[in-house]
């Protein structure tokens, strides 16, 4: 997922050199761990350096967007935690106002106002769960049930958010997703 999220950075946002992975090290999975290491692999096959930006309250959303507001040429991943799902407005808004164009992982980010998201279908994985909650009550142990990674993914991408950023998006990243809020 690192690496997609990077390519899609940087091909709605070109002239982004730097990017900030936006997190809450007491809430996101392992740490931020999970999420950083991949980060630090991909980020050079994209000519991206990277830069972890822990955040632990709204406050500090304030302080770290304004830092990353005056590096210039800096993006956001914004990592899928419960901290950052609660603070989506705030984030947005902060994105918006330092221009700083933002990767999401779950599509009501993008369709609130963020710039792009990509992630899984949280609707799809409920259906999944459903499979196999109905499969444990017929009988099944759980023990047996196989592992299911994600089967679906999806990219949202806001045009009137890369409009305001002033982005000029491409036909084909256009034509290649899911939905695109106007």
């Amino acid at each position: 997922m690192a690496g997609k999220w990077l390519e899609l950075l940087r091909q709605i946002a070109p002239h982004v050199t730097q990017v900030a992975l936006l997190f809450n090290p007491e809430t996101a999975p392992g740490g931020g761990a999970v999420f950083l290491g991949p980060i630090e692999k991909a980020a050079p096959a994209f000519a991206l350096n990277w830069m972890a930006a822990s955040v632990r309250n709204a406050d500090e959303i304030e302080t770290t967007g304004g830092a990353l507001g005056r590096h210039g040429a800096t993006g956001i991943l914004v990592m899928p935690d419960v901290f950052t799902t609660v603070h989506r407005e705030q984030i947005i808004a902060l994105a918006a106002r330092y221009s700083l164009p933002a990767v999401y992982a779950y599509r009501y980010f993008a369709t609130d106002g963020g710039l792009m998201s990509y992630g899984i279908d949280p609707a799809d994985q409920c259906r999944q769960a459903a499979a196999y909650v109905d499969r444990i009550l017929k009988g099944t142990p759980a023990g047996v049930l196989p592992i299911q990674a994600p089967t679906k993914f999806e990219l949202v991408i806001n045009l009137k958010t890369a409009k305001a950023f002033g982005l000029d998006l491409s036909p084909m990243l256009l034509a290649l997703a899911d939905a695109v809020v106007e």
